[in-house]
């Protein structure tokens, strides 16, 4: 079901270790936990597995575990996140218990079960661990190995909702009409136990009728998961949100029996699930590929978008949170990205809305590659608003008053994290304060007192874990070039500026810079054309050099 494009370079596995420990000790990347965050860990752990469930449920947590959740996640992840568990419900059949929702008084067509792990259970407020998750921020991820957020003990052990065994999580029950639309919405702490682990290609597979899912899985499944999938990228359109399926840039193992994806880069919302390479003996080398994401993961990511939507808006009705933000496009932004149409031949009415102008591309075109490329670029500058604490006003409750400030504009929405607390510090407060809305009781004091910060430490650690990500594509690009010096490549050119631009070979996976040579018109590239280059030089320290023969118009 994987639609990816293999590569025959590779990247000997030695020098690739030697390149990313060198960027992980210039980025100053935690290594070993402490000894007494690691001790809290383990401690917290043996807790759990001694009684922690009973304890969860005397003190007033829901038993679910009659839920039939399932988790789908990339191939060989560890530490899951989320369970899944889709309904369809009898006409007219009552909300689940309102704290949120676009159509009160509407019947409920559909139940999303949405089980998160819950990190709060086994981290102590102000101790060592809580210190050291501080520091890190979020998990690093890397082609070789992942730099956790937190001990494996916690995210591939007690805090991770593997299959088959009692876990806590935060449970949220969101009804939807038959648009899509939300008509309530609440989250709980509970005790629920996963029915299977399962991969997008699994589930993907089902949904394109080519095979069946485990006996424990329920049959509707693939389904509901298409279903309300398409019905939620529909709600997405008509807010003018954007989801781009673009190809991205994965690493993959060269192993006869097991191959690793690897994300390059987040997706908007910065939900991006990269699995964590596969333990082995070792690779016998790295490459690179393309991949598309296939519908399934659109589906689940639109359950996850729901869910972070859906905790805004408690947050924001109690008066207490933090919103993951993106501002809006400049007008400026916009009338490059129409010269960039215009250049590269592709009509878009004055009229059209951007987000309906790129639902319509094909990326197998080159032209419409070159745009989405640029389009990509169109939305900077993602960052956290901590509300409700530290003398920091809550949004307006309407929310096209406050788009400059809370609002996510590629999701055209307010938003907040709170789906990914395995790898992700924010969610685990954000978790939190909805579940305390929730059960109409105070914000714990410890979240409180974290608001403030937590917007600084999310920055500063989240640009450590984007520059590890970008400088280990690039060694890893010049590591699979090396030795291929004087022969020649086919790519598109994506982007020009100044006699500069971005070069997407075709094979291998490649994302560069090249530069307009004398034998061009002017030394301008052309953008959106495919062309044929000649590698001149490729090192992990300085760089890859291509020069550019021809185009083919």
């Amino acid at each position: 079901m994987s639609r990816t494009r293999l590569s025959t370079y590779t990247a000997p596995p030695a020098e690739v270790v030697r390149a990313l420990d060198e960027l992980r000790a210039r980025y100053e990347v935690p290594t070993a936990f402490p000894p007494e965050a690691l001790a809290e860990a383990e401690a917290a752990a043996t807790s759990w597995a001694q009684d922690g469930p009973a304890r969860l449920l005397a003190d007033g947590a829901r038993d679910a575990r009659d839920l039939d959740l399932v988790t789908i996640d990339p191939p060989g992840s560890m530490d899951l996140d989320q369970a899944v568990l889709l309904e369809r419900l009898p006409a007219r059949s009552e909300a689940a218990g309102a704290s949120v929702g676009d159509v009160p008084g509407s019947a409920a067509t559909y139940r999303v079960h949405y089980a998160i792990a819950s990190l709060a259970t086994f981290v102590t407020p102000g101790g060592a661990l809580d210190a050291e998750l501080r520091r890190r921020g979020e998990t690093i991820y890397a082609p070789d190995a992942a730099t956790p957020l937190h001990p494996e003990v916690l995210s591939h052990g007690a805090a991770s909702l593997l299959e088959d065994v009692d876990r806590p999580a935060c449970l949220w029950t969101i009804d939807l009409d038959a648009r899509g639309e939300v008509v309530s919405a609440r989250v709980e702490r509970a005790l629920v136990r996963s029915r299977a682990r399962l991969s997008y290609a699994q589930v993907q597979a089902s949904i394109d009728g080519e095979s069946t899912l485990p006996r424990q899985v329920p049959t509707d499944l693939p389904e509901l998961l298409a279903e309300i999938g398409r019905l939620r990228l529909e709600r997405e359109a008509a807010r003018g949100g954007i989801s781009m399926t673009t190809p991205e840039q994965v690493v993959e193992v060269t192993e006869a029996a097991e191959a690793t994806e690897v994300a390059g880069e987040p997706s908007p919302s910065g939900d991006a699930e990269p699995a964590e390479p596969a333990k082995s003996a070792g690779p016998a080398g790295y490459r690179l590929a393309y991949r598309v994401p296939v519908p399934a993961e659109q589906y689940n990511a639109q359950i996850s978008l729901l869910t972070g939507m859906c905790a805004a808006r408690i947050m924001v009705e109690c008066g207490v949170g933090i919103l993951r933000t993106l501002p809006p496009a400049r007008p400026e932004d916009y009338a490059r990205l129409r010269r960039v149409a215009a250049a590269l031949g592709i009509d878009w009415p004055a009229a059209q809305p951007y987000s309906e102008l790129v639902r319509g591309l094909d990326h197998a075109v080159p032209a419409h590659a070159a745009f989405m490329d640029q389009a990509m670029s169109l939305f900077r500058g993602s960052g956290y608003l901590a509300f409700g604490a530290g003398g920091v006003g809550v949004p307006a409750d309407d929310e096209a008053s406050d788009a400059e400030e809370a609002v996510h504009s590629a999701i055209a929405a307010r938003y907040a994290h709170v789906t990914a607390p395995l790898r992700r510090l924010v969610d685990r407060y954000g978790e939190e304060v909805c579940i305390a809305a929730c059960a109409q009781a105070p914000v714990p004091e410890w979240v409180l007192q974290a608001l403030p910060d937590l917007p600084g430490i999310m920055e500063q650690t989240g640009k450590r874990a984007r520059a590890i990500g970008r400088g280990a594509l690039t060694a890893l690009e010049a590591l699979v070039l090396r030795g291929h010096e004087d022969e020649v490549f086919d790519g598109v050119i994506t982007s020009e500026r100044d006699g500069r631009g971005e070069l997407v070979l075709t094979e291998p996976a490649v994302v560069t810079e090249v530069r307009g040579g004398s034998g061009q018109s002017g030394g301008r590239l052309p953008v959106g054309e495919r062309v044929r280059v000649r590698l001149l030089s490729a090192d992990p320290t300085s760089g890859i050099r291509f020069q550019l023969l021809t185009h083919q118009p």
